[in-house]
């Protein structure tokens, strides 16, 4: 058998890509996506419930406190999810564990996750190794408080937002080869709008992190005159 003949024995474009170790999935797109979503709105939910008690500076307002959320859901993504790709990604087009099941579903929507892109691989690695402790770390510092939260959240961020740009951006550039463009689900769900969540939220919290962190240097700068008004 020559290698064509391998090449639409799997559900991913371009349709000639060879990935001779690919298994189809035994589980469902609605099995994958419930797991998925359950999981997340259960880290959601239980950080809502922790948000919303005191701390130290009073309570958290409810834009800060869905922030916080936002955090805790990238925290599991990224660490588990990306953290899965980033030491798997090798094995899992052959797989059957339900993570790499998972990829496996996502890919359809984007398949250089199962042939193991190298940009793919790097971005993953470095969000789920740096933005997904990070983000937990963002979580306790908003919930207990501690004055370089504003800090965290930019850098997060901005990490989150040059990731998801460049990922666009280099499929963009492949001319969006490796979906059915214009599919309702894997095109315009899985690639676009999942991925978009990582343009538009990230954005809103660097504004935000900008006009606190310029409030705070704005407080600091008043301090010494504050001071010489008092003599």
């Amino acid at each position: 058998m020559d290698a064509s003949s391998f090449a639409t024995l799997h559900p991913y474009w371009p349709r000639d890509l060879l990935i001779p170790t690919y298994v189809a999935n035994n589980r469902s797109m609605s099995e994958i996506l419930a797991f998925l979503f359950s999981v997340s709105g259960v880290f959601l939910l239980v950080t809502w419930m922790l948000s919303g008690r005191k701390v130290s500076g009073g309570k958290l307002g409810t834009w800060r406190r869905l922030a916080v959320c936002w955090f805790a859901v990238c925290g599991f993504i990224h660490g588990v999810i990306e953290g899965w790709f980033s030491l798997y990604y090798d094995i899992i087009p052959g797989d059957q564990s339900f993570l790499s099941q998972l990829w496996k579903e996502y890919s359809k929507g984007d398949s250089r996750y199962v042939i193991a892109d190298n940009f793919t691989v790097c971005m993953e690695t470095v969000t789920a190794w740096f933005w997904g402790p990070f983000s937990f770390w963002a979580v306790y510092a908003f919930l207990t408080n501690k004055p370089y939260r504003c800090v965290l959240q930019l850098i997060i961020s901005l990490g989150q937002l040059y990731g998801a740009v460049l990922y666009f951006f280099t499929e963009h550039r492949d001319g969006y080869a490796h979906s059915e463009l214009g599919h309702p689900v894997y095109f315009w769900f899985y690639f676009v709008f999942m991925n978009a969540l990582w343009i538009v939220i990230p954005l809103s919290l660097i504004v935000d992190s900008w006009k606190q962190l310029s409030a705070a240097q704005t407080a600091t700068d008043n301090i010494p005159l504050s001071k010489s008004k008092t003599k």
